[in-house]
């Protein structure tokens, strides 16, 4: 291999006679830095929003969710305390829901409505850390809406609910001012299903930066909740926060083994299959595509050995006269090819993690926070894409030098001196 390498290094030396070939190895080696660099940078870029929206979904959101088949769940106490001693189990809440109208004198909306319980719901999800005004305490209270004094509500109180702050903008309503909440399923009456209109009084909005979220879902208390929908001593579900996230499946598989029939459960990956499958999708086409770069480079690589063969023939054929083996002529146009691809390799890394250094110490692209939830350019950098970015490169670069360094080794150098 020194024999090898040594020749092969010293073919790629530019000679006067031979600029365009030098001027097409930097074009070729500068291709395939462009190329690794903008995988990772790219890669980066998407892995890092992956788990910018797994954070964000998982913070608002629990890690799973076990429900019953029969729609409630009516031993739900003792039902949670069995939850609870599952291996992998963190913490764990009930919670009611249900699809509500929500109106004020001028207003109107559909609203997600959830009953929870302010005291365990904190140790489940993020809405706590998400609170722009109030506290999940003040659910348990009745509340005074604000009203002129002396009016006829001014003694009046109602139970406290929770908006988006989106929902609350939409609305148009702010603290401590009242909001009607319909139940479209209420009181059967002499001329069919009456819908059930209950007061609340708002007493905090919060804000988890998911627009879809923050203008859909409002929280109650569980007991009002319960009340409210008619559920009796009964929930839809129990929330659960794991220890790991990545053996929610694992985790399920024990509940339904644990609490059997009719209870099952649903984990984070699946009440977002579709947004992670879509994400998982993006991140395999930008691969391909930006990839493309990569081949283009290996092209040129391929190009740059071919004409080194045909420039160096009489080399070849020379080096094969005073005994060196077709195995030897071959391992030489591999040096050279090889040699272009891991130097352009090692710069193009080099150039990633820069800019993704820069990006993630200093926060250099802004972009819209009213767009997305985020108000800088995420970037996550995993080795194992990293090394998935140089094994394909690699790749490329090795079969683009295979081909040129066969065709060396098959010279035959009888013919080639004697013609040359």
């Amino acid at each position: 291999m020194r024999f090898s390498r040594f020749v092969g290094l010293r073919f790629l030396r530019p000679k006067r006679r031979q600029v365009a070939l030098s001027i097409i190895s930097l074009i070729a080696l500068i291709g395939v830095a462009v190329g690794v660099a903008t995988l990772i940078v790219v890669l980066s870029v998407i892995t890092g929003f992956q788990d910018d929206v797994t954070e964000q979904i998982l913070g608002t959101l629990s890690h799973t969710v076990v429900l019953s088949h029969n729609g409630r769940i009516e031993d739900w106490r003792e039902t949670t305390k069995k939850i609870l001693q599952i291996e992998g189990v963190k913490a764990a809440t009930p919670f009611v829901i249900g699809e509500v109208m929500a109106n004020t004198a001028d207003r109107a909306t559909g609203v997600i409505l959830r009953g929870i319980d302010s005291e365990s719901a904190s140790g489940v999800n993020n809405i706590a850390k998400s609170m722009q005004s109030g506290s999940l305490e003040e659910l348990h209270e009745k509340h005074s809406p604000l009203t002129m004094p002396g009016s006829e509500n001014s003694d009046r109180k109602y139970p406290g609910i929770i908006l988006g702050r989106d929902l609350a903008a939409t609305l148009r309503v702010f603290d401590k001012e009242e909001l009607n909440v319909v139940n479209p399923i209420g009181d059967i009456g002499p001329f069919g299903v009456v819908p059930k209109t209950t007061k609340f009084v708002i007493v905090g909005e919060f804000a988890t930066g998911f627009y879809d979220f923050d203008t859909k879902f409002a929280y109650i208390d569980l007991a009002e909740a319960q009340k409210f929908f008619d559920y009796g001593d009964t929930v839809t579900g129990i929330e659960l926060r794991l220890d790991d996230i990545w053996n929610a499946q694992v985790v399920a598989d024990r509940i339904r083994a644990d609490l059997g029939w009719p209870f099952w459960a649903k984990t984070w990956q699946d009440m977002n299959r579709s947004l992670f499958s879509a994400l998982k999708l993006e991140k395999l086409v930008m691969f391909v595509l930006l990839g493309l770069i990569v081949f283009v480079a290996s092209l040129n690589i391929f190009s740059v050995l071919y004409m080194v063969v045909m420039d160096k023939q009489k080399s070849i054929a020379m080096l094969r006269a005073m005994g060196a083996s077709a195995r030897q002529i071959r391992a030489i146009v591999m040096v050279q090819g090889m040699f272009l691809g891991l130097l352009g390799s090692v710069l193009g890394t080099g150039i990633g993690l820069f800019m993704c250094w820069l990006q993630i110490e200093h926060k250099i692209v802004k972009i819209d926070p009213t767009v997305y939830f985020i108000d800088t350019l995420p970037m996550t950098l995993r080795v194992s894409d990293l090394a998935m970015i140089l094994v394909f490169s690699l790749g490329f670069i090795f079969v683009a030098t295979w081909i040129p360094a066969r065709v060396a080794a098959r010279l035959d150098p009888v013919r080639t001196l004697r013609y040359e």
